[in-house]
C-alpha cells in the first residue's frame, strides 16, 4: 500500500517546477512536469524524450521529465491524485498495468483512480525466435507445441504483463499449450532468447528492432503489417485473433478541470501527428495510435473487458 510519502514526493516535485501562475493564460502557463513511473531508458522514457521538443514547439513551455519507479509503476500511480490538478504535472500510464495490477493485487490505487487523457502508442506484441531456431513460421511453433504439450518454452517480461497475456491469448486461439517463462524485464528476455534459454519470445517490435539480425519475427500483433517487418505476417493473417501489446498514454489527477484535460489531450494529439515524430517512433518499432480524451472511456472499457477474461486465466 502506498502512503503519503509518495504523494508528498510527487507534490513537492510539482510545486518546485511550476512557474508563476498567470490568471488568464492558456494552458500550460509554465513548465510541465512529466512523471515516468519507471526507470530511465525504457520505452516510456524514450517516447517522453521524443515528445519534449515537440511540446516546447507547440506550447512555448518546457516538458520536464522526472522518474518515480517502483512496484511496476504502482508507486507513482498510487500518488497521482495527491498532485495538484492544475495540469502542470502529468504522468505516464501503461496498459495492461493499470488494469491488471488492481485486479490481481492491492497496489494502492484502482483503475478508476487513473484519469487518462490520451493513449498515443503501443509496442505491438511480436512472436520472435533466435535466427538459428528451427521454427521458421508460426505453424512450426503450433506443430511443435501440439507434439509436445508444454514442451515449447516462451519467454516474456514478468507475469500478469502484456507478454504474459500474449502467450495466454495465443494458447486460447490455437489450442496449444506452451510453458511461459517470466523474466525481470525486456533486456533479460532478449538475452534469454539469443542465449538459447527459451524456444521463443513474446517481445515487442521495439525489441526486434534492437536485436536486428540476431532474431527472426514470426508474426506481429498489429492490424496491418508493421512497416519495419514487411515480411512478417500479422497474427490475423494467420487466422489468429491477436492485436495488442503494451499501450502507453498520459494521465492527470482527478481534480484536473475538464478544459485542461481536453487541452492537454489536444496537445498530445498534435504531437502524434507531427511527421518527424511519427517517423522517429516508427523507426524504433512503435505503433502510433490516437485515443483522445473524448474517446477514452470507450477504449478503456474494451481493454478492461479483454483483460478481465484473460486475468482469470492467468491466476489459474
Amino acid at each position: 500500500m502506498i502512503g503519503t510519502t509518495t504523494r508528498r514526493l510527487i507534490g513537492a516535485a510539482s510545486l518546485a517546477l511550476m512557474g508563476t501562475a498567470g490568471a488568464a493564460l492558456a494552458y500550460p502557463d509554465g513548465p510541465v512536469t512529466y512523471i515516468i513511473p519507471f526507470n530511465a531508458g525504457g520505452e516510456s522514457d524514450v517516447t517522453a524524450r521524443y515528445q519534449q521538443a515537440r511540446f516546447r514547439e507547440l506550447t512555448g513551455h518546457d516538458m520536464i521529465v522526472q522518474y518515480l519507479p517502483g512496484a511496476g509503476g504502482a508507486q507513482a500511480w498510487a500518488g497521482l491524485n495527491g498532485i495538484s490538478g492544475d495540469g502542470q504535472t502529468i504522468m505516464g500510464t501503461n496498459l495492461p498495468h493499470i488494469v491488471l495490477q488492481p485486479m490481481l493485487q492491492d497496489p494502492g490505487y484502482t483503475t478508476e483512480d487513473i484519469t487518462n487523457v490520451y493513449m498515443f502508442h503501443f509496442t505491438p506484441d511480436a512472436l520472435m525466435v533466435a535466427n538459428d531456431s528451427p521454427f521458421q513460421t508460426v505453424q512450426d511453433v503450433i506443430d511443435a507445441a501440439n507434439a509436445m504439450p508444454g514442451g515449447v518454452t516462451a519467454g516474456g517480461s514478468a507475469t500478469n504483463s502484456a507478454n504474459h497475456i500474449a502467450n495466454q491469448v495465443f494458447m486460447n486461439e490455437t489450442g496449444v499449450e506452451t510453458t511461459y517463462i517470466p523474466y525481470t524485464g525486456t533486456g533479460a528476455t532478449e538475452t534469454a532468447l539469443v542465449g538459447g534459454e527459451v524456444d521463443m519470445l513474446w517481445g515487442y517490435t521495439t525489441v526486434a528492432v534492437r536485436q536486428g539480425d540476431a532474431t527472426r519475427v514470426l508474426a506481429v500483433a498489429t492490424e496491418e503489417r508493421h512497416p519495419l517487418f514487411p515480411d512478417s505476417p500479422t497474427f490475423r493473417e494467420l487466422g489468429i485473433e491477436m492485436v495488442g501489446g503494451a499501450y502507453r498514454g498520459i494521465g492527470v489527477p482527478q481534480s484536473t478541470p475538464e478544459e485542461v484535460r481536453t487541452q492537454l489531450s489536444d496537445i498530445i494529439g498534435q504531437i502524434n501527428q507531427d511527421p518527424s515524430f511519427r517517423e522517429q517512433m516508427e523507426n524504433d518499432g512503435y505503433a502510433l495510435i490516437d485515443v483522445p480524451y473524448s474517446e477514452m472511456d470507450a477504449f478503456l472499457a474494451e481493454r478492461i473487458e479483454a483483460y478481465t477474461a484473460i486475468a482469470q486465466q492467468l491466476q489459474q
